[in-house]
């Protein structure tokens, strides 16, 4: 339900780890927004720091437009992410990273792209300012491989800097790494979207806390990615396509052996024929079965309530008079 005193703008930055950054980030969003007149909120969301974060964060709540999530322990950046788009209040979200490196002076060109009907804009560091092999290598094959694979267009996936309409982010499943294909998982809900060059600058503070080493999960995700695509709402379609087709080995096998048998007298019990047969009308049921399997918990998983992946140790600034936030459930005693 929409709140007439809530501001147009929640800007969402997740944060670990960012003690020389926060004030500096606190301010240049505060100086962005002002400049273009626009009424916000930020929704700082802290991954479990242990470096003086939180004790920085807490001085800049002193501004009552700072609205800060603090998580129990680090439970990475979809998580945190997740978690301030589910506590924004505005009628725009925009989600941005807590290093200095995505610039705030770009939101107010990215809110306009969304008054004009767009439902999500997201950034494209053209011009990026990171190491070339350990970052943007990495980064234009990654995102060549998941344009290929899902047939989304788009030049920069992994760029956080994005404004969408509140009513969307909100839609948005985010688990794992699937922070990354917020613009594919939109698309799937059937958004508008539109790709603007943004500004990136260096890191000034700090090194970066979620780098390479998530190649492998980034790419898990994008097989899950590309499932939800096409088979999410009926597993069967694959797994019971793949089973017939397992099926058909399976009866051919079968029938080779017997002709094998009947004209040249092949002994059976040692026949690869009949073994391959045998063993691909296992896999066949196996399949159909893992279909079956899928179908049910999809029914379930659209019958059911929203569960986060995450757990909150403090919520400050958050007006008590809020609809109740989706939480997990508490177990029966």
């Amino acid at each position: 339900m929409t709140n007439p005193n809530d501001p147009t703008v929640s800007v969402v930055v997740p944060v670990y780890q960012e003690n020389e950054n926060v004030e500096l980030l606190y301010r240049e969003i505060t100086s962005a927004m002002e400049q273009a007149e626009i009424d916000f909120e930020m929704v700082i969301v802290d991954d479990g720091s242990n470096d003086g974060t939180v004790e920085k964060l807490q001085g800049i709540a002193e501004d009552e437009r700072v609205k800060l999530v603090l998580f129990r322990r680090n439970y990475g950046q979809t998580a945190a992410m997740n978690a301030g788009i589910n506590h924004a209040t505005g009628r725009y979200i925009v989600t941005m990273d807590g290093d200095l490196q995505n610039d705030p002076r770009d939101i107010p060109m990215m809110i306009e792209k969304l008054d004009e009907g767009y439902d999500l804009v997201h950034g494209w560091r053209k011009n990026r300012q990171d190491k070339f092999l350990s970052r943007k290598l990495p980064s234009k094959l990654a995102n060549w491989l998941i344009s290929r694979t899902t047939g989304f267009p788009i030049h920069d996936l992994g760029c956080t800097l994005k404004a969408m309409r509140r009513e969307i982010a909100q839609e948005l499943e985010l688990y794992g790494e699937m922070h990354r294909f917020i613009p594919i998982l939109a698309d799937q809900l059937g958004a508008k979207s539109l790709e603007v060059v943004t500004h990136h600058r260096a890191r000034q503070f700090g090194t970066t806390k979620y780098g390479i080493g998530r190649t492998f999960r980034v790419i898990l995700d994008l097989i899950t990615v590309r499932y939800m695509q096409k088979y999410f709402a009926s597993p069967m379609k694959l797994f019971g396509m793949i089973g017939i087709w397992i099926g058909m080995l399976a009866v051919g096998s079968v029938f080779l052996a017997i002709v094998m048998k009947a004209v040249w007298g092949t002994d059976m019990t040692g026949n690869p024929m009949l073994l391959l047969g045998i063993l691909s009308a296992v896999l066949s049921v196996q399949f159909f079965s893992l279909g079956l399997i899928g179908e049910v918990a999809a029914r379930i998983y659209y019958s059911q309530h929203d569960r986060q992946n995450y757990r909150i140790r403090k919520l400050v600034n958050f007006d008590r008079s809020y609809p109740r936030l989706k939480m997990f459930p508490r177990k029966a005693a």
